[in-house]
């Protein structure tokens, strides 16, 4: 597994790499840990990122922050996994707002660090989650992660995943049963929308990286913000 880690100190560099280390002694797994001393330097190194799982920035950086940098990065690999670091717990919510999957205090590594990597090896794994359909091309095995969302049309349903549609004749209902354990949630009465891939929601419309827009109805929004929440680990 690759891991980045972003920071112009070079000595808190040192130290979150080294307890990473010993994470990974602990428990077993190999990384390749490879680091950059600035956000704008991090940002163009393509061949880093494309074969890049998880992301350690620091947030007060010089010339281009942690937090502009995260934002880069997650227009361009949406499915990179952003651990924001810094000495100041104000900018938390700001961490919420460029799709970090974490937040860690600086001063506190060494107690927060092996439950983040736990937590973000848990979601590493569950891409690799596959669901299989009977679909009107036929059968399918889909990596949960790689659906969108699922459309009802007439009296069938559309899968959109990133690289086809499918079609099949299956009730949303029973859709929605099968892949809610996955982080799917019903936002309409004709959509299940996989939760990771949405953007926002606000003013009961929910959007998706992809540009997507879908209405939320008034019943269901609240419940729908806090399914998200929940997903995102904001509650």
């Amino acid at each position: 597994m690759n891991i980045i880690l972003c920071d112009d100190c070079k000595k808190d560099m040192d130290y979150l790499h080294s307890l990473l280390d010993e994470y990974e002694n602990k428990q077993k797994e190999k990384f390749t840990i490879t680091e950059f001393s600035s956000g704008q330097e991090l940002c163009h190194a393509k061949e880093a990122l494309d074969n890049c799982a998880i992301v350690f920035l620091d947030i007060n950086m010089e010339k281009q922050d942690g937090l502009k940098t995260a934002a880069q990065l997650k227009a361009l690999y949406p499915e990179i996994l952003i651990v924001l670091v810094t000495a100041y717990m104000g900018y938390a919510l700001e961490g919420y707002k460029v799709k970090a999957s974490r937040f860690l205090l600086k001063d506190d590594l060494e107690h927060t660090l092996g439950e983040c990597m736990d937590s973000l090896l848990d979601e590493l794994h569950r891409k690799k989650r596959y669901v299989e359909f009977s679909f009107v091309e036929g059968e399918r095995r889909l990596l949960v992660d790689e659906i969108f969302y699922i459309e009802t049309s007439r009296h069938k349903n559309m899968f959109y995943t990133k690289k086809q549609t499918y079609t099949i004749y299956k009730k949303l209902d029973e859709l929605e049963l099968e892949l809610s354990q996955y982080g799917f949630v019903r936002v309409h009465q004709s959509f299940l929308v996989n939760m990771r891939y949405i953007d926002k929601i606000s003013s009961y419309v929910l959007r998706l990286i992809t540009g997507k827009e879908i209405s939320v109805p008034k019943a269901r929004y609240q419940e729908v913000k806090r399914s998200f929440a929940l997903y995102k680990g904001a509650v």
